[in-house]
């Protein structure tokens, strides 16, 4: 019989993640026992994804306030530091800023505005339009924010950013000035020591502040690159990624996992006699229409997969090919026409025929389905099977 479902997702539940887990043979067991429990049979290039989250926990890759406070102090020297560009987020950055106060003498915090990286807005384009601002070039004292705005609160946590960090910083016994600007360069007439926060534009701002003459210049990146004092660390990201475990805790993104995906597609190999691929998956790249927020939190979608999850979608559009290549045909005969050209495709880079198709990376678009299936609350789904990805028209 033809096959009538192309892609699934489903979200495997598996049991709650300690350290030290042997979280491959957790993965295995949980997807072969949904199968089981499902009647679902497993294939060649199914996926099976697993939450960053868990993999961190399984590590015990958690540090705490005094961790981030010591190396924070010994990296930027504990007095005055500008600390730009941070996301506003209780769960993403409170613990890590409670943690760089408790390290400094004062903090000069420079948000951006209107919105932070991850579009968690301070105030909307309107406003700043109506007020005559220009936010590519001016740059707002916390006095100057509050005249012309007043109070705003974030649309869902309904928390004003402004006064919680600053009230957050000053808590640790750490001096507090606030100011907005989208221009890194200003906070070097404030201070020549700064640390900057921002994710996916951190190098470019790096160097742009080096250029411009910051004297002590790191991201979060750089800090918990190595335990402190046995904490955990991330070589690669540091603190990008981390999320509040407890109000003294951050969970860092997992340690280098590429061993675990390459273990878990060899164990289901051996149980199943089929070849799937494997990720340890972060934040998905989708945007929310209402709220403006985009994911992208973590450094990156994919912390670590197989080598079959590389490269791009190479796929034909239907919809251009029925329009134009086959317009005469209809019914039996266009469906025949267009499962021959897929069957002939070969590479279509540059091709009419795929334009329309999403171009990004299949880890960034598998992450995100896996993301949106497991949510981040109480699913208990923190293990994704994809089915049917890798499937076409003739599949």
């Amino acid at each position: 019989m033809e096959r009538r479902v192309g892609t699934t997702s489903r979200g495997i539940r598996c049991p709650i993640i300690r350290q030290g887990d042997d979280l491959a043979d957790i993965v295995v067991t949980s997807v072969l026992q949904a199968a089981e429990s499902e009647g679902f049979s497993l294939r060649d290039r199914d996926v099976v994804a697993v939450t960053e989250s868990v993999v961190a926990r399984s590590q015990g890759n958690y540090a705490s306030v005094d961790a981030i406070a010591a190396d924070v102090h010994r990296k930027l020297g504990g007095g005055s530091v500008g600390v730009i560009f941070p996301i506003l987020s209780r769960n993403r950055f409170a613990v890590c800023l409670r943690g760089i106060a408790r390290g400094c003498q004062k903090i000069v915090l420079m948000l951006s505005y209107p919105s932070d990286e991850v579009g968690n807005e301070l105030v909307s384009l309107d406003r700043l339009d109506e007020a005559g601002v220009n936010p590519y070039s001016d740059v707002l004292t916390e006095e100057k924010y509050r005249e012309l705005f007043g109070e705003n609160l974030h649309p869902f946590t309904l928390v004003d950013y402004v006064k919680y960090y600053g009230d957050l910083i000053r808590q640790e016994g750490c001096e507090a000035e606030i100011i907005l600007a989208n221009n890194p360069r200003a906070i070097l007439n404030y201070t020549k020591t700064v640390l900057t926060c921002d994710i996916h534009t951190r190098e470019r701002t790096k160097r742009i502040l080096r250029q411009a003459g910051g004297e002590t210049v790191y991201g979060l990146d750089d800090i918990l690159t190595e335990s402190v004092d046995g904490s955990g660390y991330n070589e690669k990201f540091g603190l990008l990624g981390s999320n509040k475990s407890t109000e003294s805790t951050v969970k860092l993104f997992p340690k280098e996992c590429g061993d675990l995906v390459l273990d878990i597609q060899k164990r289901l190999l051996e149980a199943t006699g089929k070849h799937m691929e494997v990720m340890v998956y972060g934040d998905g790249a989708f945007k929310d229409p209402v709220g403006k927020i985009w994911e992208l939190a973590d450094p990156s979608v994919s912390v670590a997969h197989t080598p079959g999850l590389e490269g791009t979608p190479n796929e034909l559009k239907l919809k251009y090919l029925a329009d134009n290549d086959f317009a005469g045909l209809s019914g039996e005969a266009l469906k025949n026409a267009i499962a021959d050209r897929i069957r002939a495709k070969g590479d279509l880079s540059g091709s009419m025929a795929s334009q329309g198709t999403t171009p990004r990376r299949l880890t960034d678009l598998i992450g995100s389905l896996c993301d949106l299936t497991s949510g981040s609350g109480d699913k208990g789904t923190p293990i994704i099977l994809v089915q049917g990805y890798f499937d076409n028209y003739t599949s």
